[in-house]
């Protein structure tokens, strides 16, 4: 339905609510001195007077939320129904709860996190006793909410938010299916609703496209994008332990509390406990972290108790947060995604301090995230026909055994596919609608060239020695009157390369002392039978936990892995979206790593790593067993020998590959798929497997991904006799 045009409301009317409107800014803010700014007015009028739909793409810091929360206010005094906000940062939505809280607005949250509300808030809605409703836009798609809340809301709603609207488009750095949900919930509100849609980081492309998504009639205001207070610098540091030791000795000097950014949450973890190790107050911040820790870490900040949040792209902040400084450990894949990362900064203060470390491994990981790219057709049409040919709901877990994609990417799909009209979640997964469909790969295809110009854009400001507020804005298609004068280009701020003596060979210690526990796997996937598997349940017969190495995603040995275990071209990968980590990291699958060169020995380096956590970890075992690679051959032997020479306990046997038909990195997207590769490839094969009775074995692998191949393998070496298996890799994926 379009927006109504403009309304012909007295000169009186508009005076009076002006007035109003100002009031209730003040009471928002807590200050007597606070004034609306013709801008903001405008987009206030527009909503509460006009009953129009607007889209505002204003800077961050601009006051959009002042703009939908005195909107609400002024349309719940003339009887309209609550306001809707859709909004994808829980963290934002807390802090938007206290601001309307201050301004006497009754809002609530219906999300992940509290699931134990979502009762006594409905009742609330429906009792008129709530103004304003955030929700996520993953629930606007949740059965129950969109069969039993969302029809009464559409009918009872007085406003609807779009928050982060550049979600909404497919062209925007951040898209999320979820957010075309709305869509239908705009076709669905009564005539002369209206509807406000905000973002800070929106093209002109992004701008037209969320425009004519919202309808005819739009009010599209887009002011200047310059964040004043912001100085950028990029420091280029060659090693992870220079980078390290930058922001030990750095860290202090910067003003305020703020956030350091990384691309990991292995990364969040590793910085946070070494900056702490050299007596800072920071805290690691992600999606794993639990809620409730997030909530104080939030506050811990926004009120100064902590110097740093060490953070994946999971933390968002509201608008109230007043940082001093955003660092960036490795470069977001796009310069808007970076622009607005760093925006959190500088929102009450006239200065803040910004400042990139890119390192070259960056490269590496946008390359993964870039993999959530909508799948193939053949694995789409397989999805369909399976639901198509089911008589009940399939869960994602039994539509694993149809399809080798991970469960984020594959959600991903069923939402696409959701929104189309193909599919619909219902009670008990999705079932097909039988609804034609069409693959449309030159769709998929520009938005996969787009994102490439973005990586190659972000790269291009590493580079640049122009102006980069100017060169970020540019890629925002915002009006650049002249270089900022504020960044490390413009001459405005300077931060040298300089690392102390003692922060760098702290930063060597830390990145140099090897070992990460390989938690074992607890459950059989479900619906194995599917693939006439007969596993379930509880994994009785499995591995203890084990050790490897590094992680792929780590700063220190990470690399030496990467270098390794480096493919030609990346391999299809995972990226949890809520966290932003990595699950597949340069090679193929478990069990058989992929190699960039000529089959060897493990590298020095890692054998002396290797030495390093036995040492630590001190194992009591009678035998080995390795698992075999096609590709890695002598590096697998290699392995076991040198352990063999060192532990002075026999090979005993491998697990071997006995269907090469089965390709290394079959089923590595997802659990079913990866149970059912491993048990046709491998055979637990060897002259000493006689002996394993009562014997505990030490099982190596030189790439853990999935972790399926220990995991079968042990099952295996027990059933042989063994009384308990211990794994040990060179690297672990995640």
């Amino acid at each position: 339905m379009p927006s109504l045009p403009a309304t012909s409301a007295p000169d009186d009317v508009r005076r009076s609510a002006r007035t109003d409107a100002e009031r209730h800014l003040k009471a928002l803010v807590g200050r007597d001195d606070a004034e609306l700014r013709d801008d903001q007015w405008t987009a206030i009028e527009a909503l509460a007077v006009d009953k129009r739909r607007a889209l505002v793409v204003q800077k961050t810091g601009w006051g959009k939320s002042a703009v939908y929360f005195v909107a609400t206010a002024l349309l719940r005094a003339q009887g309209a129904g609550p306001t809707v906000i859709v909004s994808p940062l829980l963290a934002l939505m807390r802090n938007q709860i206290a601001a309307a809280d201050r301004a006497g607005i009754k809002a609530v949250t219906i999300n992940s996190t509290n699931i134990d509300d979502w009762s006594r808030i409905e009742t609330a809605i429906h009792a008129g006793e709530v103004d304003v409703l955030l929700v996520s836009p993953e629930r606007l798609n949740n059965p129950g909410f969109r069969d039993n809340v969302l029809p009464r809301l559409a009918a009872t709603t007085g406003l609807l938010v779009v928050d982060e609207a550049h979600c909404i488009s497919d062209w925007g750095h951040d898209f999320r299916p979820d957010y075309r949900r709305i869509r239908t919930m705009l076709d669905d509100l009564r005539e002369g609703i209206p509807v406000l849609a905000t973002t800070a980081t929106a093209n002109e492309r992004v701008t037209l496209d969320v425009a004519e998504q919202l309808g005819h009639e739009v009010l599209v205001q887009r002011g200047s994008l310059d964040r004043e207070s912001l100085h950028l610098a990029v420091v280029r540091l060659k090693t992870a332990e220079q980078r390290l030791g930058w922001l030990a000795d750095h860290l202090g000097q910067l003003e305020g509390s703020g956030i350091i950014y990384c691309l990991t949450v292995a990364q969040t973890q590793e910085i946070a406990a070494f900056l702490r190790a050299r007596g800072h107050t920071v805290a690691a911040y992600s999606g794993q972290t639990e809620t409730t820790e997030r909530e104080a870490l939030e506050a811990d900040l926004a009120t100064g108790q902590v110097k740093a949040l060490v953070a994946t792209s999971a933390l968002g902040m509201g608008f109230d947060a007043t940082l001093g400084f955003v660092i960036n450990v490795g470069a977001p894949s796009s310069p808007v995604a970076y622009y607005q990362q760093v925006g959190r900064a500088g929102r009450g203060t006239p200065r803040a301090d910004v400042v990139l470390l890119p390192a070259l491994e960056d490269r590496d990981i946008w390359k993964y995230f870039a993999s959530l790219a909508f799948p193939p057709e053949p694995q789409v049409r397989q999805v369909l026909s399976a639901l198509a040919g089911s008589q009940k709901p399939l869960g994602t877990p039994a539509l694993e055994t149809y399809v080798d994609l991970g469960r984020s990417r594959l959600e991903m799909m069923l939402k696409v596919l959701d929104v189309d009209g193909a599919v619909q979640r219902v009670q008990g997964g999705w079932v097909s609608t039988g609804q034609e469909w069409s693959y449309d790969q030159e769709r998929y295809d520009r938005v996969k060239q787009a994102r490439d110009r973005e990586q190659q854009a972000m790269l291009d400001y590493l580079d640049t020695d122009q102006c980069r507020m100017s060169f970020l804005r540019g890629q925002l298609d915002d009006e650049v009157p002249a270089p900022c004068g504020r960044c490390d280009n413009c001459g405005g701020v300077s931060f040298d390369a300089e690392v102390s003596a003692a922060s760098l060979d702290e930063a060597h210690t830390q990145l140099t002392r090897p070992g990460v526990e390989i938690a074992p796997r607890k459950m059989w996937p479900t619906a194995l039978a599917n693939l006439g598997i007969d596993l379930k349940g509880k994994i009785t017969e499995g591995a203890s936990t084990g050790r490897a190495v590094a992680r792929l995603t780590d700063l220190g040995y990470g690399q030496a892995l990467r270098d390794l275990f480096r493919e030609p071209a990346p391999s299809v990968a995972e990226i949890d979206p809520e966290t932003g980590l990595p699950v597949d990291l340069g090679g193929t699958a478990d069990g058989d790593a992929a190699s960039s060169g000529t089959d060897g020995p493990v590298p020095v380096p890692l054998v002396k790593a290797v030495i390093e956590v036995l040492g630590d970890w001190r194992p009591s075992v009678d035998a080995i067993v390795f698992v075999e690679s096609q590709r890695k051959r002598q590096l697998t032997a290699d392995f076991a020998e040198g352990l063999s020479r060192f532990l002075h306990v026999p090979v005993a046997g491998r697990f071997a590959i006995v269907d090469p038909s089965v390709a290394p990195g079959r089923g590595s997207a997802n659990s079913a798929q990866r149970v059912a590769a491993v048990l046709r490839r491998y055979e637990l094969q060897g002259d000493g497997l006689d002996g394993l009775d009562q014997q505990r074995v030490l099982l190596l692998d030189d790439l853990i991904d999935t972790g399926w191949t220990m995991t079968v393998a042990a099952r295996a070496l027990r059933a042989a006799g063994a009384v308990d298996v211990l794994p040990l890799a060179l690297g672990t994926r995640a």
